[in-house]
């Protein structure tokens, strides 16, 4: 058996301008610099930029993992470990237009496959059939299930999923990949609130989700109190793989 620290978080932080991009990297390379989460995994690290502020302030975390492309990480995906890795590979999700930017990247760690993802985002917050994002969303969770039903080991799938919990997507998804939500169900909106449009509702969309040979062994919450880091909550779960 081998014990795993893993966490997820997005990066941006709102607004676009005027994020103090610099100074949020740092709270947030330091928090996981001094704490004992084994493999990280950011999304929205966009630039090179980007990427070396966090390089710079998490020194112990000596494999860093993403695929390259003109101006930083492909997909804004990045993954940190303390953990040697074996292999890094990225895989581009189907879209068009911008959305072509999104992709799955998967580190492989001696004991499990790290999985590494952000879809495209829904700027209308309605996940019904019927919006105009639905499609995309339904073809990019399709192709990422297929990425890690092929994955011959087990496997840790996190992300900012941009759908919510409680809907068909997500549902549909993870009994498609046969994956197991770390937190239950029990996780609250990861989105903060203040962030929102006037009249908006916060949910549910990032995810820590394993497959059935790890167990669970707790979860909790990161960057949960103003000022914020970023605009969603930090996700770490400790696992136990069999």
């Amino acid at each position: 058996m081998n014990q795993l620290t893993i966490a997820s978080l997005n990066t941006r932080g709102m607004p676009v301008l005027g994020s103090r991009l610099r100074e949020r990297y740092g709270v947030i390379a330091r928090e996981f610099e001094d704490s004992d989460v084994d493999v990280v995994n950011f999304q929205e690290v966009l630039t090179y930029y980007h990427l070396r502020q966090l390089v710079r302030w998490m020194p112990s975390y000596l494999h860093v993992s993403y695929r390259r492309s003109a101006v930083g990480p492909a997909g804004g995906l990045v993954t940190f470990t303390r953990r040697p890795v074996q292999d890094t590979r990225y895989f581009r999700l189907p879209a068009a237009g911008l959305t072509r930017l999104k992709g799955v990247l998967v580190t492989r760690l001696p004991s499990a496959y790290v999985v590494n993802t952000h879809p495209q985002a829904n700027v209308d917050g309605d996940w019904s059939e019927s919006n105009r994002f639905y499609r995309t969303h339904r073809e990019q969770l399709t192709a990422l299930a297929d990425v890690v039903d092929a994955l011959p080991g087990p496997a840790i799938v996190c992300g900012d999923f941009n759908v919510p919990r409680e809907s068909d997507l997500f549902r549909d998804f993870i009994a498609k990949a046969y994956l197991i939500d770390a937190y239950a169900g029990a996780c609250p909106p990861t989105f903060h609130a203040a962030y929102l449009p006037p009249g908006r509702t916060s949910h549910c969309i990032d995810f820590v989700l394993v497959t059935g040979a790890i167990n669970v062994q707790s979860a909790d919450l990161m960057f949960t109190t103003p000022p914020y880091a970023s605009d969603h909550l930090g996700l770490r779960v400790s696992l136990l793989i069999t």
